[in-house]
C-alpha cells in the first residue's frame, strides 16, 4: 500500500491512496462469500452458487461495493499511520478505482489538527491571589455551619417581621387593576431577604406582624420574563399568616463536636477548621492563578480552529449538560420543553466556550510538544494512586475501567504544562491592565 498527502487550503488535505491488486481479490472473494448467502439462483442451493456463474448473472461490479467497505478501513487507518497526519473529522471519500485484478485507488479530503502558533508562555503577568485566611472568613464559615443547625420558632404574635425571617403569607398581585397569571398564592413561605422575589418585595414586608394586611407595591424589571409584565407597576395585596425566625444554637464543646467528629472542644474545632479552610483557600488561589496564566497563553496562541473539532466539543458540552441535569431528575428532551429551547439554541450558547476550550488543549499540548514534556511510568502511578484514594476505587479497577492508561498519561502531561506556566509566571499585586 502507498499513500501520499497533499496539503490543500486551511486545515484540509487530500491524502490518495493505493492498495495492490492482491489485496483487491482477496476482498473481492470475502465479498463474494457474504452476497452469495442472501442470492437465489434457479437450480442452486442458497449459498452454493459457483463464482464464474454469480459472475456471469450478475457481473463483478455486484461485488465492488462490499469489498470497499472491506478495503477502505484498513486502508485508510494505515496510510493515516504512514504519512503521520492527524484527522480531526471523517473524510470525505471518492474511490477513483476498483476493478478486479487492479489496484485499488481511492481519494479521502480530510481535516487535520490545526498547526498552533504560540506566542509567549513564559513570564506572563499574573495577578497574585490573596491566600490567607482572615479571623472573619473563620468566624463567617463558622456561622454558616450554625445556621444549618437553626431551628424555625413561630414568632410571638407582636413579633414583627425582620431580614433572614421566614414569613407565611397570602398574595394577591395586580396591574391596572386586573390580576395576572401566576400572581396569587396562600400559604406561600417566603425567607425575607433572600431575593426570590421582585425587587422591593420583600424589604416592604419587615416590620409587619401577624395577621396585618398590606398593599406591597413594585415594578417589574425591564427585562422581566413575562413581557406583558415587563416594567410594569403591579400591587400584591399581601396577608402575613405566619413569622419564623432561626434560632441559631450558640457554639459550644458539644455542638463543635456534632459539627467536627475529631473535635472535642471549641478551640479544638476552630483549630481544625482554620486549617482545612486555609488549605482551602491557598489552594482556591494557586488554582485561579493557574486558570489565569492558561487563559494568558491561549489568548498569545493564534490557531484557525476546524469547525469540525468544535463541532466535536459542543458534542461533548451537550452530552455532559445532559448527564448533569439526569442527577436532577430531568431529561434533555424535559430540559428543552421546559426552557422553550432546542438543542440548536443550547449549542449556540456554548459555542464560544467550545471553541474556547479546543483551544486551550491544543495550546497546552503544543507547549508540551515545544518544551518536550514526557511522562514517566513513575508519574502514571502517583496519578492513578491519588485517584484511587479520591474516589475510593482500586487501582485495578481503574485500570479495567478505563482500559489503557493513555487518557491519565494525557492529563499528567498537561498537568505539567501548566505548573510550568504557573512557575515560569510573574506574580503582581492587585489589579493591572492586560
Amino acid at each position: 500500500m502507498t499513500a501520499t498527502w497533499e496539503k490543500k487550503e486551511g486545515n484540509e488535505g487530500l491524502l490518495t491512496v493505493t492498495v495492490p491488486s492482491e489485496k483487491v481479490d482477496k476482498a473481492l472473494d470475502q465479498a463474494f462469500k457474504k452476497v452469495v448467502k442472501q442470492i437465489n439462483v434457479p437450480g442452486f442451493r442458497k449459498g452454493k452458487v459457483p463464482r464464474p456463474i454469480f459472475e456471469q448473472r450478475f457481473g463483478v461490479e455486484a461485488l465492488y461495493q462490499d469489498a470497499v467497505d472491506i478495503l477502505l478501513p484498513e486502508a485508510y487507518g494505515e496510510a493515516i499511520d504512514e504519512t503521520g497526519i492527524n484527522p480531526v473529522a471523517q473524510p470525505e471519500v471518492n474511490v477513483t478505482q476498483i476493478e478486479k485484478g487492479k489496484d485499488f485507488i481511492f481519494e479521502a479530503t480530510v481535516t487535520v489538527e490545526p498547526e498552533v502558533k504560540l506566542g509567549d508562555y513564559k513570564g506572563l503577568e499574573i495577578e497574585k491571589q490573596d491566600s490567607e485566611l482572615t479571623d472573619e472568613e473563620l468566624e463567617e464559615s463558622i456561622n454558616h455551619s450554625l445556621g444549618h443547625m437553626a431551628e424555625m420558632v413561630v414568632k410571638k404574635e407582636d413579633g414583627a417581621v425582620e431580614n433572614g425571617d421566614t414569613v407565611n403569607i397570602d398574595f394577591s398581585g395586580s396591574v391596572d387593576g386586573e390580576e395576572f397569571e401566576g400572581g396569587q398564592a396562600e400559604g406561600y413561605d417566603l425567607e425575607v431577604g433572600s431575593g426570590s422575589f421582585i425587587p422591593g418585595f420583600e424589604e416592604q414586608l419587615e416590620g409587619m406582624k401577624t395577621g396585618e394586611e398590606k398593599d406591597v407595591v413594585v415594578t417589574f424589571p425591564e427585562e422581566y420574563h413575562a413581557e406583558e409584565l415587563a416594567g410594569k407597576e403591579a400591587t400584591f395585596k399581601t396577608k402575613v399568616n405566619e413569622i419564623k425566625y432561626k434560632d441559631v444554637p450558640e457554639l459550644n464543646d458539644e455542638i463543635a463536636n456534632e459539627l467536627d467528629a475529631e473535635a472535642n472542644s471549641v478551640d479544638e474545632y476552630k483549630e481544625n477548621l482554620r486549617k482545612r479552610l486555609a488549605e482551602q483557600k491557598a489552594t482556591e488561589a494557586e488554582n485561579t492563578e493557574k486558570e489565569e496564566a492558561i487563559k494568558k497563553a491561549t489568548d498569545n496562541a493564534t490557531i484557525d480552529i476546524p469547525q469540525a473539532m468544535i463541532d466535536t466539543e459542543l458534542d461533548r458540552m451537550v452530552q455532559e449538560f445532559g448527564q448533569r441535569i439526569q442527577q436532577q431528575g430531568l431529561d434533555l428532551q424535559t430540559y428543552f420543553q421546559i426552557s422553550g429551547q432546542d438543542e440548536s439554541q443550547l449549542r449556540e450558547q456554548m459555542k464560544d466556550d467550545a471553541e474556547q476550550r479546543v483551544k486551550t488543549n491544543l495550546t497546552l499540548t503544543a507547549i508540551a510538544d515545544a518544551e518536550n514534556i514526557e511522562v514517566s511510568d513513575e508519574d502514571i502511578d502517583k496519578e492513578l494512586e491519588k485517584m484511587s484514594e479520591q474516589f475510593n476505587i482500586s487501582v485495578e479497577d481503574i485500570k479495567n475501567t478505563l482500559g489503557n492508561t493513555d487518557i491519565v498519561k494525557n492529563d499528567v502531561r498537561i498537568q505539567k504544562v501548566i505548573d510550568l506556566l504557573k512557575d515560569n509566571a510573574k506574580l503582581v499585586e492587585g489589579s493591572k491592565e492586560d
